[in-house]
């Protein structure tokens, strides 16, 4: 029989001893990474901002003193760079369809002066008309106003109150009347000084001038003015200035549509109740909006004014009464939530208070400029006060050493 070999011991593997658990030590600190090429940590976006903040306040500042000393060369350019500023966004369109810049500027101009030149070609004869009734206006103002108030009263007017309302309505009625000869004179005696007819014409006639060369070198221009910015702010002064460009676009734009349409809302529904004068009064609430409350106000009392004189039933107090609340609760719900929105921002309060400063300061062009330089300010502060909200001082958190 064949020898059958011993098997072999079995291998005994010998185990490390475990070792024993680390003692917990301190949490490691997190460290931020380090700002990427191109990012600003936020020391250096706090100085930008802040640089950026005071640049704003300086050009506001710079922009009101030309027009206090040199109103004459500065409103010029400054109504040419706004119509630049209002019509860019359509030449900009033109061309992201292929169109040439210059072409497109030339047919946005051209479209322009074509529908101005039919607008008064249209309400001229249409205000002549309106002009026209003025006199009677204001005389059947007189005689037919007092009764009607004494009417609503129950007792009469004082005879001192009478007689000074029937002089204010021959008066204004003669005025009128006498405007057409006065305009003319003052006309001629204006055309008298030559150096003043010069100066307004070439006035007039440079705006639009300008206007067309700035609407065609508008990428031009920003980007010299993006390219005085160091590089690392370009991207935070880009959303800056975007954020102000929404403020103003929203505010320009939208604040001439909605008074636009305000305008034929109201002078429709003012014709449709033949209410004297319905056109102008229709304008003057449409575009008086731009003041909260008083386009409002001086409409319903012009209104109210032309009701009297024109009574013919209690359906034209219902249509009057129906055309300002329609119109006033179109303006709140859709017209300025739609065609504004709510980046301006502005509280009514805000706005009033705005237009009698710089009313105050600087004239009637200070009122032309009190909204948007307001709405500007207003994104100035917030800049400003979003930085000083991530500041150890407001958070109270104590620098790392």
């Amino acid at each position: 029989m064949a020898r059958v070999a011993p098997a072999a011991p079995p291998l005994h593997v010998v185990k490390p001893a475990a070792e024993p658990p680390p003692e917990p030590g301190p949490a490691p600190v997190p460290v931020a990474p380090p700002p990427a090429e191109g990012e600003l940590s936020e020391a250096e976006a706090r100085r930008v901002d802040l640089a950026w903040s005071a640049a704003m306040v300086g050009s506001l500042a710079l922009v009101f003193a030309l027009l206090s000393v040199f109103g004459g060369v500065a409103v010029p350019v400054l109504l040419a760079l706004a119509m630049a500023y209002v019509l860019n966004p359509i030449v900009t369109a033109m061309e992201r369809r292929g169109l040439n810049r210059t072409l497109g500027t030339s047919v946005v101009f051209g479209v322009c002066v074509l529908v101005m030149i039919g607008a008064v070609l249209y309400l001229i004869p249409v205000f002549r008309e309106e002009a026209v009734k003025l006199p009677d206006f204001f005389r059947r103002a007189s005689e037919r106003v007092v009764p009607q108030v004494e009417s609503l009263l129950g007792r009469p007017l004082p005879d001192l109150l009478r007689q000074r309302m029937t002089e204010l309505g021959a008066q204004a009625s003669e005025i009128l009347q006498s405007a057409g000869p006065t305009a003319a004179r003052l006309v001629a005696s204006f055309a008298g000084n030559t150096a003043r007819v010069v100066a307004t014409l070439l006035g007039l006639l440079v705006v639009p001038v300008l206007g067309f060369f700035f609407l065609q070198d508008y990428p031009q221009l920003v980007g010299l003015v993006k390219g005085l910015v160091p590089r690392r702010a370009v991207d935070l002064v880009s959303r800056r200035l975007s954020e102000v460009d929404d403020v103003l676009s929203a505010f320009v734009r939208g604040q001439i549509t909605v008074g636009a349409i305000l305008s034929v809302l109201y002078g429709t529904g003012l014709w449709f109740a033949r209410i004297d004068l319905a056109i102008v009064i229709g304008v003057i609430a449409g575009f008086g909006n731009m003041v909260p409350y008083l386009g409002t106000g001086l409409g319903v009392v012009l209104a109210a004014l032309g009701l009297m004189l024109s009574w013919q039933g209690p359906w034209q107090l219902a249509a009057v009464a129906g055309t300002f609340v329609v119109g006033q609760m179109a303006e709140g719900l859709f017209i300025t939530p739609k065609v504004v929105g709510d980046k301006v921002g502005l509280s009514s309060v805000a706005v009033i208070i705005a237009i009698l400063a710089f009313g105050e300061l600087f004239g009637f062009t200070g009122i032309l400029l009190a909204v948007p330089t307001t709405a500007i300010l207003k994104v100035v502060l917030s800049v400003v006060v979003e930085r000083y909200k991530r500041t150890d001082l407001y958070t109270g958190e104590r620098p790392a050493p």
